[in-house]
């Protein structure tokens, strides 16, 4: 896509530097779910226990060793696949580590080889390296706006990772960093138009997109010719509290009447009366059409059948997403990223308009 002079040079322009940083706040964004999970699970082991003749009690989901494993496997043998597969994720969530999801922000200090600069020029999009510790350093997308005085990060732990564990569980206040950057060219927003912009992510692959959809207001972006430009967020994930920087998305939406953040969960309702999307956020999308522009005789059959469902989601004044009016922003894992480029493509959007980041 054609990017934004004023970001193109401001990227251009920016050195990749060392910077010695601060850390100036950590916060927790997923919670303790271990209650909630036996709970769930309470309501369903007696009838388990009768189900597979079962004589022996049936201990807490995370107490009891591979015997979860058994029951569940026997469950889908007997055709129970629906309570097998949520017995399974409940036990795979219940196994994650907590915390598993925090942001942290940071204050930079002097470069490395010049001690009067203690500037950290971004633009949204761009990541960093960091630092922390004798741990190998790691990049990650940087999650605030380059207006804020402090730069964001957005980690998600990975289970035998060599940096993330650490710095979910032991980064505080105070602690030091080493900041290297910034990088990346091949995230940027568009020069600002006429169209709409969608932004579609996975987990922790919203952070650049936060960046930019703060920046895009903050600038004024969302106008163009004195006209509302209508700003998408379709933001996917298993579990509610997965979702990062969810409550602030929500508060932006009932802030912004351009702006509008449509969450999904796959499992959520494994725990609680989740009354929101439940489909795979590559699939959402196709809900929130404008079905009076979209041609949906042209959509493949997969497709289609998306298209035709109603929104779960109430979007303020009933706005809808008119594809020839849209420039799509992707950003997440591979298996999210590669069908939502054949979605976006079947709806007619040329590749000018998608600009896609995968990982994993």
């Amino acid at each position: 896509m054609p990017v934004d002079p004023a970001i193109e040079s401001r990227a251009a322009e920016a050195e990749i530097e060392d910077h010695d940083a601060t850390v100036t706040d950590v916060a927790v964004m997923d919670r303790d779910r271990e209650e909630e999970i036996e709970a769930a699970v309470d309501t369903h082991r007696e009838a388990i226990r009768q189900r597979l003749d079962i004589e022996d009690t049936l201990g807490p989901l995370g107490e009891s060793g591979d015997a979860w494993d058994r029951v569940t496997a026997e469950l889908s043998a007997q055709g129970e696949e629906e309570l097998g597969g949520k017995l399974e994720a409940l036990k795979k969530r219940l196994e994650r580590p907590y915390p598993s999801l925090v942001r942290i922000r940071f204050e930079v200090g002097e470069a490395a080889d010049d001690p009067d600069d203690t500037t950290f020029d971004y633009v949204p999009g761009q990541y960093a390296r960091i630092s922390y510790g004798d741990e190998e350093p790691r990049v990650y997308s940087i999650a605030s706006s380059p207006n804020r005085d402090y730069v964001e990060l957005c980690i998600r732990r990975v289970p035998g990772g060599e940096l993330t564990p650490h710095l979910c569980t032991e980064t505080k206040e105070g602690d030091s960093l080493f900041v290297r950057g910034p990088y990346g060219d091949e995230l940027m927003l568009e020069k600002p138009s006429e169209r709409d912009l969608v932004f579609i992510a996975t987990g922790t692959g919203v952070a650049p997109f936060k960046s930019m959809i703060n920046y895009v207001f903050e600038e004024e972006m969302d106008q163009y010719d004195g006209d509302d430009r209508d700003v998408w967020l379709f933001l996917g994930s298993s579990w509610e509290d997965h979702l990062p920087y969810h409550e602030e998305f929500r508060q932006l939406d009932d802030e912004r009447e351009n702006f509008h953040y449509v969450p999904t969960l796959s499992r959520e309702n494994y725990l609680t009366e989740w009354e929101g999307e439940t489909d795979y956020v590559q699939y959402c999308l196709l809900r929130y059409l404008d079905r009076e522009a979209t041609d949906l005789d042209a959509l493949p059959e997969e497709f289609a059948d998306y298209a035709e469902k109603e929104p779960t989601v109430d979007v303020d004044g009933g706005a809808r997403v008119d594809p020839a009016k849209m420039e799509v922003y992707v950003c997440g894992i591979g298996a999210m990223c590669d069908p939502i480029e054949n979605v976006v493509a079947s709806l007619g959007v040329g590749e000018e308009f998608l600009d896609v980041e995968s990982y994993g």
